[in-house]
């Protein structure tokens, strides 16, 4: 009995692949090393570079760590000694457009605290170089839009760094909800949050882009939106802090509740000072849950027949940034392209707007 769940366990995770496979077809990982590799440029060394970023490019197979742009000289021997960084590949925040005439360079990945994401794009692409900017994308619609506008008007892609699209357990719920198994969509709940006991950060500066709905909100608006397929059409929401000394500028914690054109409701929840990482879904004949929802590795969860949903995967941000060099070299569509974070940051918008309103908004 117990091998035959477990074989059926199986059969179900494979199809779910395969068609997550046949549905996006550059989703998948490729095994195949170009004969040349992609050269990233790293811009802002904090934390997510140099934890996540720079260790993750030592695992890819099709593009690799070639440059760096700091404004902190003191870090430049380190990356050197750890990474073998070239004299000529290391720039500063102002000679930054003089990557433009490096050929070692075919991608900037920009790095930086959500306000400086639309300066650094939109340099990087008049540079003639493709970019890869971290999420949130940026703190306004408008900011957005500049973005992909020079990129398009540069010819060269941009794609925001949303690893979870690229983690095969976070496509298979996306297939189910292309392809409704269980039926429509009825109820979301989704959540992203941890505990920041930083006190002097960006995420808690306004002039930054920080506020916790633009970083961790959009895991949690994410799920929403993946989970049902759809845009949502009007939000409600709430913001609150519990340490009003620390986030005295922007939100600690928000609570929204989106409705989708299919009828569709989620509540959604996101905060620095709350762990919660979660996504449930009911449909019309079953259900759907994934604990953890938005991780680095290990997010799984499992459906109302049985179906467990845990692939394995060995580290996001490699997969997220080899299939979208792969995107580049063969000039496809990428995973999460620049729209697609824009898709985000209007409902954002509308979501510190219901708060601030105390009101329903309209999207």
């Amino acid at each position: 009995m117990f091998m035959e769940q477990q074989r059926r366990i199986f059969i179900q995770n494979a199809g779910l692949l395969a068609a997550t496979a046949a549905i996006a077809p550059n989703t998948l990982w490729s095994v195949n090393k170009p004969q040349k590799k992609l050269g990233v440029a790293l811009v802002g060394l904090g934390y997510y570079s140099r934890d996540l970023l720079a260790p993750a490019l030592q695992l890819t197979k099709n593009c690799e760590l070639r440059g760096i742009v700091t404004g902190s000289p003191e870090k430049i021997p380190i990356w050197q000694q750890k990474y073998g960084i070239k004299d000529k590949n290391i720039y500063n925040y102002q000679n930054y457009d003089e990557i433009a005439n490096n050929l070692d360079i075919d991608v900037i990945y920009v790095v930086l605290p959500p306000s400086m994401h639309a300066e650094y794009t939109i340099r990087a692409a008049n540079a003639g170089k493709h970019v890869w900017c971290e999420k949130p994308m940026a703190p306004t619609v408008a900011d957005c839009e500049a973005m992909i506008k020079a990129c398009k008007d540069n010819k060269v892609k941009l794609a925001i760094g949303y690893r979870c699209q690229h983690d095969p357990n976070i496509q298979a719920y996306m297939k189910v909800g292309k392809e409704r198994p269980f039926g429509k969509v009825k109820m979301i709940s989704s959540a992203a949050g941890y505990f920041d006991g930083r006190t002097n950060h960006w995420k808690q500066n306004k002039a930054l882009g920080g506020g916790v709905m633009g970083d961790m909100g959009v895991y949690a608006l994410q799920g929403a939106r993946l989970a049902t397929g759809e845009e949502p059409i009007s939000v409600l929401a709430q913001s609150f802090t519990t340490r009003p000394e620390i986030y005295h500028e922007v939100e600690e914690t928000m609570m929204f509740q989106l409705e989708f054109p299919s009828g569709a409701r989620a509540a959604c929840h996101t905060s620095f000072g709350i762990q919660m990482n979660y996504l449930q879904v009911n449909y019309e004949k079953g259900w759907l849950k994934m604990e953890p929802h938005s991780s680095y590795g290990g997010n799984k969860g499992s459906m109302s027949d049985g179906t467990i949903i845990n692939f394995a995967i060995e580290n996001q941000q490699a997969k997220q940034m080899d299939e979208d060099a792969m995107a580049i070299m063969n000039n496809t569509d990428l995973i999460v392209p620049g729209e697609e974070g824009l898709r985000d940051i209007r409902v954002v918008e509308a979501i510190y707007k219901s708060a601030k309103k105390n009101c329903l908004v309209k999207l």
